[in-house]
């Protein structure tokens, strides 16, 4: 019992330090440390006080691992390319998904971004390729159809040899309004359009649903009839 109350206090010291540094007028004990808290804070999903965490962790690793942290985050952005078939993330011109022999290139798997592929792949329920569109048409936020990679999409199919292209967008307005301009786009060319089970609760995205309820629906998935 005396342990754990020495930690709670302890954790309890630490955070009213963090909330001293934030809380003083904005003043911080160092202008560097203020401009790296203020650089991750513009991650999303960190706050400040998050921020200072994370710096303040940084600065008590050795100096081997802060610098092998950044090297790795400059290497990704200088030499990360897009897959020039699906837009997938790469270390090459075509990403590992498309240049797999064992895969199945017949089907294609439209999705909203990197992130929606991973969660696709995570549930192994599907071994097609991918297309990448980099977004929803969102005419609120102004993005249009020429603003993603639509056109690219419907070149791939007018190329011929695909069978089926499944619909995995997030259950938005935005996503339904994304499939049916697709759906347009894609239903004089003789292939088979579908749309992923509606497993996932209206709204969600793709990437927040759990593997096996997005597993059972990319598996459950139903012919796509052009409706909103």
């Amino acid at each position: 019992m005396n342990k754990f109350i020495l930690f709670c206090s302890r954790f309890a010291l630490s955070l009213s330090a963090i909330r001293r540094f934030l809380n003083m007028n904005g003043q911080f004990p160092s202008i560097l440390l203020e401009k790296a808290v203020n650089e991750f804070a513009k991650l999303p999903g960190v706050g400040r006080k998050t921020a200072m965490r994370l710096v303040l962790h940084l600065l008590r690793q050795d100096t081997a691992v802060v610098e092998a942290f950044g090297n790795a985050i400059v290497t990704l952005k200088h030499e990360v390319k897009y897959c020039k078939v699906c837009h997938n993330i790469s270390d090459t011109e075509t990403c590992r998904i498309c240049s797999n022999p064992q895969r199945d290139s017949s089907v294609i798997c439209v999705v909203e971004n990197i992130r929606d592929v991973m969660a696709v792949e995570a549930t192994q329920q599907f071994r097609g390729l991918y297309h990448v569109l980099g977004g929803v048409i969102s005419p609120m936020d102004g993005i249009g159809p020429g603003d993603l990679e639509i056109e690219s999409l419907v070149q791939r199919v007018a190329a011929g040899g695909i069978k089926e292209v499944v619909f995995a967008l997030s259950t938005t307005m935005e996503g339904d309004t994304t499939n049916f301009y697709i759906y347009r786009k894609l239903e004089k060319l003789g292939v088979k359009l579908s749309v992923i089970a509606r497993g996932i609760s209206v709204g969600d995205e793709l990437e927040y649903a759990d593997e096996v309820t997005l597993g059972r629906s990319i598996v459950n998935r139903t012919p796509f009839t052009g409706s909103v």
